[in-house]
């Protein structure tokens, strides 16, 4: 593991695949300083390929493929040594996103994760409050093409994150489908977005913020066009957006609205931009909108940084670790039980993939410490229930995708394989799994004395766990258990456990 000052040194990319656009950015952290080395930006408009069915279309996905098989260009050159890439609001309501994501992760080379809405909002804050370091209290807010975030804080940490499906492209595709403004259409989308906006009228209202900054794409290209246009110095206020709301108006079509500073890839989505920025000026009485330095990817980045801090120092816990701690507390975990599980699995773990990668050490480890919080619900079962819960919290540090990469350890952690047949094809998840239920199984009595852990090897699509001789007569309850996990994994079809 190289050390904090090399680490800083590494260049590292992170990829956000927007509604709207696609991103790539390059960067370092050098003592704490944040320096871009490369941005790429490409308006794809996912957003706009979701069908009435909530599918993406053939179409859409072949335009985010090929910007990614461009951005993997760009990384293979120049080789980042830390790359990261989050899909935001399209692929969280995508029915057919996990079929793209596969295709995505072909063309980038790179998994790709979905991040809640909550995560999102909290990665925009982390790159602005970077970027922008400020004691002050602030709301951000960021319009993107499908959702909008608002987030306060003061300071590093954000205090509340949350986001609302509500966005430049899916409003300006529902009252400005055609590209033609009209008064109506303004009245309708402003009705629309607060709707939406306003159960957060309570608690992200005046009284808890003293500056508002607004975040990446809508209010960067909105602050642009007042700025080049010479309404404001940059600075969003009511009657700046007043006033291009007008023009809009009097272009009439968003293919005739010629104004200094809007490009013409804004054009589609300046309307239902609007819509949401008015919105929110009034019906939250922002006064003035401060156009914000940081966004999600700098957010990305930062966070992937302090990942990588948080592993070399042993006694340092990440934010994921910390997302942990707070679950079992919340569900009632039995912490001595998790540990016990823990210990044990990852032992085991370390026979069979001595050299795993870290990321599936760290969800082995979530897994055990998180396999009973489903007793919460119900004991009968809980497996599932715990399972279920992962599959749907919000956890900050996590992405979607990697909770349910926990989940189905979890949901694995007993009972039968069939359950998982498609990740059974997965030989890293399958060791990680193997490793969970043999130490739930040595553990089962709950007993706070050390297991000694036997040896455990595979061969192929065979594991072999060896047992001290005598030991089965001495244990006739877990040899029972043992002999049933044996059986359960020759009916998987695909891999063996022999006991010896």
């Amino acid at each position: 593991m190289p050390s904090p000052q090399a680490l800083q040194s590494d260049l590292m990319a992170a990829i956000d695949m927007g509604s709207n656009s696609i991103r790539l950015e390059l960067a370092t952290l050098q003592g704490g300083h944040y320096r871009r080395r490369l941005y790429l930006k490409e308006t794809v408009r996912l957003g706009a390929g979701l069908d009435s069915q909530g599918l993406l279309t053939e179409e859409a996905m072949q335009r985010g493929l090929d910007c990614l098989a461009r951005f993997a260009q760009t990384l293979d050159e120049h080789r980042p040594a830390r790359v990261r890439a989050v899909a935001t609001q399209t692929l969280r309501e995508a029915r057919n996103r996990n079929a793209f994501l596969q295709r995505a992760r072909a063309a980038l080379g790179y998994p790709i994760e979905v991040i809640s809405g909550r995560e999102e909002a909290r990665l925009i804050y982390t790159g602005v409050a970077h970027l922008q370091p400020s004691r002050k209290r602030r709301l951000v807010v960021d319009i993107g093409g499908r959702s909008t975030e608002l987030i306060l804080g003061a300071g590093p940490t954000p205090s509340v994150a949350e986001s609302f499906a509500v966005g430049s492209v899916s409003l300006s595709a529902r009252f400005f489908a055609d590209g033609r403004y009209t008064e109506e259409g303004f009245r309708q989308a402003q009705i629309a977005a607060g709707a939406e906006l306003e159960e957060a009228l309570a608690p992200f209202a005046p009284t808890h913020w003293d500056e508002a900054l607004g975040a990446s794409g809508t209010a960067g290209a909105v602050s642009d066009v007042l700025m080049d246009c010479g309404v404001t110095d940059g600075h969003i206020t009511p009657e700046a957006l007043r006033w291009l709301i007008e023009q809009c108006l009097r272009a009439g079509h968003a293919d005739k609205l010629e104004l200094p500073g809007l490009k013409p890839e804004r054009r589609p989505v300046l309307g239902g931009g609007l819509a949401i920025l008015y919105t929110l000026a009034t019906h939250f009485r922002i006064d003035t909108l401060l156009p914000a330095k940081g966004a999600l990817r700098q957010g990305v980045l930062v966070d992937l940084h302090e990942r990588q801090l948080a592993r070399q120092r042993a006694s340092h816990l990440g934010l994921r670790d910390e997302s942990v701690a707070v679950l079992q507390n919340r569900f009632g975990a039995d912490h001595a039980q998790a540990r016990r599980v823990r210990d044990l699995a990852l032992t085991l773990y370390a026979q069979i993939a001595p050299k795993a990668p870290a990321d599936a050490l760290d969800e082995l480890r979530w897994a055990a410490d998180l396999h009973e919080i489903g007793m919460m619900v119900s004991h009968h079962d809980h497996h599932r229930h715990s399972a279920y819960l992962l599959a749907h919290v919000d956890a900050a540090g996590f992405s979607q995708s990697q909770l349910r990469q926990v989940a189905q350890l979890v949901l694995g952690q007993r009972g039968g394989l069939r359950k998982l047949d498609d990740a059974l094809t997965d030989a890293e998840f399958v060791r990680a799994l193997l490793a969970l239920r043999l130490a739930i199984i040595f553990c089962h009595a709950r007993e706070d004395r050390p297991v000694t852990a036997p040896r455990l090897t595979r061969r192929g699509t065979q594991f072999t766990l060896r047992l001290p001789r005598g030991w089965a007569a001495a244990h006739p309850r877990t040899r029972f258990l043992l002999d049933e996990e044996a059986a359960q994994w020759a009916r998987s079809g695909a891999w063996q456990l022999r006991l010896a």
